[in-house]
């Protein structure tokens, strides 16, 4: 039985930690009523696509309309880079959400550049592309419209069912190898995932999300992610069972990492709530991590070493070979159609 001891309910994060590039001072413990609310701040970047370079990722691009997210993941790594706006890691992650007005326009911009180098984009690399803003701004379906229009591929990882409302773009785009899409599934425990990511879809919805996306003959994947070992590792077969029956083609997991910041807000959170496995959780973890909570290594950030991430990598592999065998048929993009619709455009310039 959970212990819910939280302060602010509907929200993730319970404090808000120090930024460690600004001198300025923070509520630690907020007041709860001003923590509820939600602030949409735009923004006006001149560029929209972010150059991936880390080597065990499978995208060229990160494409974020949104910084911050209101889905409010105890456990998000995206939450230290709030504190690059001059905020916290902690509550404003979750209630100071940054909309970038001009995306669609700054995203066909870059896309028609003649040095544009054209590789798979994902949306997103950092937030959620389907949290609630996107509801109020349609700043993802706006750049879905421009990507379709140049027949440019796109990858969606989301742990929101709003993405179906997309299902008219993105089911022609897949017939022309255009898409691929994920659900992040953490737990099938709706009262884990209710304090764990408090404003994400239900765990109902993300599969029956799966199933419009399969039947719509859009490639999609379900990521079990994070792993949360003394929490969650425990459901690793079971997510990936219904993963199967819901139409997905393929899975894929991450062990949880909790580096700088988001260590406090994911330790406090654990006290407050899960006060008789808050050690328990927190020592797992570590182990998964040589001794820490966080881990920025490039091959072992998401699945971690040792003798629990053994463990949880062997579940993984026991849930492919039982509802995953063989290859997945899982498509390459198609860069083919970018490549000829760009050269007319090009001319125009």
């Amino acid at each position: 039985m959970l212990q819910q001891k939280q302060a602010i309910g509907g929200r993730g994060a319970q404090l808000n930690p120090a930024n460690p590039y600004h001198n300025l001072r923070y509520d630690e413990f907020p007041d709860p009523d001003a923590a509820l609310r939600t602030e949409y701040i735009p923004t006006h970047p001149k560029t929209i696509l972010n150059k991936v370079t880390s080597p065990d990722l499978g995208f060229g691009y990160g494409l974020n309309c949104y910084q911050g997210c209101e889905h409010g993941c105890v456990y998000c790594f995206a939450r230290t880079t709030h504190t690059y706006w001059g905020y916290s890691a902690g509550l404003d992650f979750e209630t100071k959400i940054l909309y970038k007005e001009e995306a669609p326009a700054v995203l066909r911009t870059s896309l028609l550049k003649k040095n544009y180098d054209p590789l798979p984009i994902m949306m997103s690399g950092n937030t959620d592309s389907y949290q609630p803003a996107e509801k109020k701004f349609g700043l993802t379906r706006r750049c879905l419209e421009v990507l379709s229009e140049l027949d440019h591929p796109v990858g969606l990882i989301t742990k929101n069912s709003l993405i179906v409302r997309d299902l008219d773009l993105l089911a022609p785009m897949a017939e022309r190898g255009l898409v691929h899409a994920c659900l992040s599934i953490t737990t099938l425990d709706e009262d884990v995932r209710r304090i764990l990511e408090p404003r994400t879809a239900t765990i109902d919805q993300r599969f029956r999300a799966v199933s419009a996306l399969a039947g719509a003959g859009i490639p999609v994947a379900v990521n079990i992610a994070p792993v949360i070992p003394g929490l969650t590792d425990h459901e690793i077969l079971g997510i990936a069972k219904r993963a199967k029956e819901a139409g997905a083609r393929r899975i894929g997991y991450s062990v949880v990492r909790l580096n700088d910041q988001v260590a406090d807000v994911f330790t406090d959170w654990a006290h407050r709530t899960l006060p008789d496995r808050a050690d328990r959780i927190l020592n797992r973890i570590r182990d998964c991590r040589g001794g820490d909570l966080g881990e920025k290594r490039f091959g072992v950030r998401h699945r971690g070493e040792g003798e629990i991430a053994g463990m949880i990598k062997q579940q993984f592999e026991l849930a492919k070979r039982k509802f995953f065998p063989g290859e997945p048929d899982w498509p390459d993009y198609n860069f083919e159609l970018f490549s000829a619709r760009k050269k007319p455009q090009l001319s125009l310039f």
